[in-house]
């Protein structure tokens, strides 16, 4: 029989029957073909390459001998009742033993007289050195779990080390040879290792310079794919039809005359950036960032203004109900009162008309479908459920991170004319621009660092905990004068994602033992929106003075008298979460403190933490949280998995824009564009681009 040429798209368990036993386990690691198998990359490694002679041997250190085998024997220890296996080998040098427990196995694959690689640590023991446990393989020209730098992957469930090595072994070497798809002025001008050369180095490494340049290439091509994709998702989305909306200067300055506060530099130009995408024949589809308490919000209301004023719709998506509530009580202080009757809320619990009026589901889908309402605030369901809009000529999403194709298709279908409306995104989260770059690569971005004047600086201490009681005090003061807390806790594990377990716990404690004789109040992501929503309006109302609630919810309405807020565990949340939940105090003349509590004394959350004390810009706290905990933390819990990365990190910023001005000159250059093997590789790429 000849060697058996695997094709990528091979079924995982026709590869071996090893395979074909694990089918389960592997598909919990998402590998369900050959190919999926090349690209489940290890998680570290060990490097064993340097091989020692037995005299060599150092007792603090992990160990690879290359031993001939002269004693082997497999035993059931009487007191333990478990299988021992004992080895002894030597080398020019020495002598050393071996011991493994319950691996009876091992005595029937290694025989005396065999030539084998133990790694490991290792324990002196009377004249001579034993191994405990080592990782063995016999000695071959093609060494995979010794003798070598070797690979160790994030398993799951029975697999093994040995079997995910051996089963990418047996497919780097039989798979069909696949052509670059990176073109060769990439590889050339990089330096990059080809495809197949990349795959078996990153998995076997030769050297550590080996395994440097496969890492680089295999990083670069999945952010330069990232890329391609956002640039394609853009150029699908400008290329549809929408309506040209020009600056209607005198409306916009005479009710920016009649706001009770003066627009910063920052809200200024990020409002010019918008008013000018609007005035393009091409949709708009811009993100502004800014700190909490920014003024976004002012931005998009008077964009809005601009749209409702050439007689377009105008829809606002809040991530929840008590938020959208908020949008529209804001809007109708800041809106001429000529377009109230236009306005309208539409949630799952409410339907109601800006003057306060209840209407109905049915009667409201049908004015925004006629063009009677024009300015429609809800949640999601605005783009989910059986709604059709006349005009829409702007969507403002509030903290909707990631606002896809799919969904962008959703909304132009249902506009009466096809046209694509504009897209106005918000997010109050601080992003490092690398990140940026990489989560909004479809994004034309507006920054709003500068914060509105008069807002007062947040206190910011971390408490030891031999001062909690000093802190309760301080709390039961600040009540007496009619000022609220904020009580936020973490979740405790992964299994408790609504944080209902620690919230819980701390509402009791804080009921019966604290303060138990003010009343406070529990919210958390179980409650009924309903429930929520009564609760966060007696809050804002300042019917009860404490609020303990959990951080996977949304607690971003408006509460003036809020000065105080507790943050429980302290170190488990992003500092950028953290800078968040701080916003939503201090948002009066008063003097307000945000109080971290931690049982987490290292070194780093320590350094996190103290930042946070002395330091509010959220841009730098994002920034140093990137540095010191990773992309994943810049979102915290909810939007950790935004981006699916297996090899790159989003912290490498030099890569990042690499494989973006690559991205770049590809999609617009011809010489690149003819070539047929790119032809190929983009239209994947663009059946795959569904970035929601």
């Amino acid at each position: 029989m000849g060697k058996t040429i695997l094709d990528l798209n091979l079924d995982i368990k026709k590869l071996h029957s090893i395979a074909n036993s694990l089918a389960s386990d592997l598909k919990k690691m998402d590998i369900h073909t050959v190919a999926d198998l090349l690209w489940y990359f290890p998680g570290r490694y060990d490097d064993l390459s340097n091989i020692k002679l037995v005299k060599d041997i150092d007792e603090n250190e992990v160990n690879t001998v290359c031993v001939k085998i002269t004693k082997i024997k497999s035993y059931r220890a009487w007191r333990a009742k478990m299988i021992i296996t004992e080895l002894i080998a030597e080398d020019d040098s020495g002598t050393v033993e071996a011991i493994w427990f319950r691996q009876k196995f091992i005595s029937q694959i290694l025989k005396i007289g065999d030539q084998v690689y133990l790694s490991g640590k290792i324990k002196a023991k009377k004249s001579s050195w034993q191994f405990i446990s080592p990782s063995y393989e016999k000695a071959k020209a093609d060494l995979i779990h010794s003798g070598r730098i070797v690979p160790l992957y994030h398993l799951s469930g029975q697999i093994t080390q040995k079997q995910l090595r051996f089963l990418i072994s047996k497919a780097l070497k039989e798979i069909t040879p696949v052509d670059d798809p990176l073109p060769v002025e990439i590889l050339n001008k990089e330096k990059y290792p080809w495809l197949m050369e990349s795959l078996k180095q990153i998995h076997f490494p030769s050297d550590q310079k080996s395994l440097e340049a496969a890492s680089q290439r295999l990083k670069f091509q999945e952010l330069f794919y990232l890329q391609i994709k956002y640039q394609l998702a853009k150029k699908n989305y400008q290329s549809q039809p929408t309506y040209q909306i020009s600056l209607n200067n005198h409306l916009l300055n005479q009710n920016i005359k009649t706001l009770p506060f003066k627009l910063t530099l920052d809200q200024q130009k990020a409002l010019y950036d918008v008013l000018a995408d609007l005035n393009k024949d091409i949709p708009m589809n811009r993100l502004i960032e800014g700190d909490v308490g920014s003024g976004k919000t002012i931005v998009a209301i008077l964009s809005a203004l601009n749209v409702l004023s050439h007689g377009l719709q105008v829809a606002l998506m809040a991530p929840t109900e008590i938020l959208a509530n908020q949008h529209l009580a804001t809007i109708k202080k800041i809106l001429p009162a000529k377009y109230l009757p236009q306005i309208a809320l539409l949630t799952k619990s409410h339907q109601l008309l800006a003057d306060g009026t209840n209407t109905n589901k049915t009667e409201l889908i049908k004015k925004i479908a006629s063009g009677s309402i024009n300015f429609v605030v809800g949640t999601h369901s605005l783009i989910q459920d059986k709604i059709n809009f006349k005009k829409l000529g702007l969507i403002i999403i509030d903290e909707q991170h990631r606002f896809g194709v799919r969904q962008r298709k959703t909304l132009k279908e249902k506009n009466k004319d096809h046209k694509a409306p504009h897209l106005l995104s918000m997010t109050a989260t601080p992003i490092p621009r690398t990140l940026a770059l990489t989560l909004y690569g479809d994004l034309d971005i507006s920054l709003i660092k500068e914060k509105p004047a008069g807002r007062k600086k947040i206190k910011t201490f971390l408490v030891p905990e031999k001062k909690r009681l000093d802190a309760y005090n301080f709390i039961r003061e600040k009540i007496q004068n009619k000022e609220q807390v904020f009580v936020i806790c973490p979740l405790i594990d992964d299994s408790d994602k609504l944080g209902v377990r620690s919230v819980t716990a701390e509402y009791q404690k804080l009921n019966k033992d604290i303060f138990p004789d003010l009343e406070i109040r529990l919210l958390h992501g179980k409650l009924k929106s309903d429930a929520k929503e009564k609760i966060m309006s007696d809050f804002k109302n300042n019917q009860f003075p404490i609020l303990v609630a959990t951080s996977v919810i949304e607690v971003g309405v408006d509460i003036p008298q809020a000065t105080i807020m507790i943050i429980e565990s302290a170190e488990r949340f992003g500092l950028s979460q953290l800078h968040q939940f701080r916003g939503r105090i201090g948002r009066n003349a008063l003097d307000s403190f945000c109080l971290l509590f931690t049982n987490d004394i290292s070194s780093v959350s320590k350094k996190r933490l103290e930042a946070l004390c002395t330091t509010s810009d959220g841009f730098k706290l994002a920034d140093l949280d990137l540095e010191l905990r990773g992309s994943g933390e810049i979102f915290g819990h909810k939007q950790s998995g935004l981006i699916k990365l297996k090899i790159a990190k989003l912290s490498e910023t030099a890569l990042i824009k690499k494989a973006q001005k690559w991205a770049q000159d590809i999609l617009t250059d011809q010489k690149y564009l003819a070539r047929h093997d790119l032809q190929a590789t983009i239209a994947k790429l663009k059946n795959e681009t569904h970035l929601e």
